[in-house]
């Protein structure tokens, strides 16, 4: 009697096992789709359903929306991210017109000065500088941290991270290729997040030296201006130069497609590859030049007032100078 080949294999069907169990995951560009949660696996639904059959009445439900409505948490993590961007825009507004326009207008350090002055009254008081920069840039950043953890957690229980035995037999069948499977299990690394990260680091440094800094060891800040920086930049001004050339174009690239993510204006981050149509692909690529063109000219211009008129200002004078030269000291600058 013939005997079947295949029963004699077990790694035939192990293989067969694992190429269902795990799938690669891929990135999802609609930010209205990738908000959303995934639906349930099918344990998850059964599970829900026996709660919802059990439940004594089906008013026992939030009120403010957050059971019940079909929106998990990454939705309300994505909201958070989103509104708080609003407010931190609203002091950038204020902070490049304070720094760059007023200086660009009067070509002046000392006549641009009390318009700095004035806008402290607005985002640098007790209750205004937590709400306007404080808070936002620290929801915006934990909110985001939050749904990549989120999203990885939702891959590893689809593709197979979750099932131990599954995950060890694919280690012990291609060591190489589960290293690679491993990896995609995280969220791709868009080029906005990225360069959020980075602009979180020189946000910063930027924090510590001009607002930190000076009450540590000046016991006050009110003094810290645009002659601030222009001093600096007298002292060496190879250093400041790196920094703020740094800030500010990470900094106006990450808003600038941040807020045409936000307005859908961004192509996807893979179009290049992905876009076959021909008219379609013409739309992205002129949306792609028209956002880096936004984002190039507002950069310039910011780098206009404060590199162009505020960094050649040169050193202040008198006992400002001195409370300016003690601040660098500190920090060997």
């Amino acid at each position: 009697m013939a005997t079947d080949p295949r029963a004699l294999n077990p790694k035939a069907s192990e293989e067969t096992l694992i190429s269902l169990l795990q799938l690669d995951p891929a990135p999802i560009d609609n930010a209205s789709i990738y908000d959303k949660d995934l639906p349930p696996l099918p344990e998850e639904a059964s599970q829900s359903s026996s709660r919802s059959i059990k439940s004594p009445s089906p008013t026992s439900t939030s009120t403010l929306g957050l059971s019940g409505s079909g929106r998990g948490p990454i939705y309300y993590l994505s909201r958070i991210q989103r509104y708080s961007s609003y407010t931190f825009s609203f002091f950038a507004g204020l902070h490049i017109a304070n720094t760059s326009l007023f200086p660009l207008i009067y070509q002046s350090v000392p006549y641009s000065e009390p318009f700095l002055l004035m806008a402290r009254e607005l985002y640098q008081t007790p209750l205004t500088e937590p709400l306007l920069v404080g808070l936002p840039v620290i929801a915006h950043v934990t909110s985001g941290i939050a749904i990549r953890l989120l999203r990885r957690r939702q891959n590893m229980k689809r593709y197979g991270g979750a099932t131990p035995g599954v995950w060890a037999l694919h280690h012990s069948t291609s060591s190489s290729s589960s290293h690679r499977h491993s990896l995609k299990l995280w969220p791709p690394l868009s080029w906005i997040s990225a360069s959020g990260y980075v602009f979180v680091g020189l946000l910063a440094s930027h924090v510590g030296m001009n607002r930190v800094l000076p009450l540590v060891v000046d016991g006050d800040s009110s003094n810290i201006g645009l002659q601030f920086v222009s001093h600096g930049f007298a002292r060496h001004p190879l250093p400041p130069w790196i920094a703020y050339s740094l800030l500010l174009s990470v900094g106006v690239g990450h808003m600038v497609w941040g807020w045409a993510k936000w307005l859908n204006l961004a192509p996807p981050g893979d179009w290049k590859k992905t876009t076959i149509d021909k008219q379609l692909r013409k739309r992205r690529r002129r949306a792609w030049w028209g956002i880096q063109g936004v984002a190039v000219t507002l950069a310039g211009l910011w780098a206009a007032g404060g590199l162009g008129i505020v960094a050649r200002a040169g050193p202040a004078e008198g006992w400002l100078a001195t409370v300016y030269d003690n601040i660098y000291n500190a920090v060997g600058h």
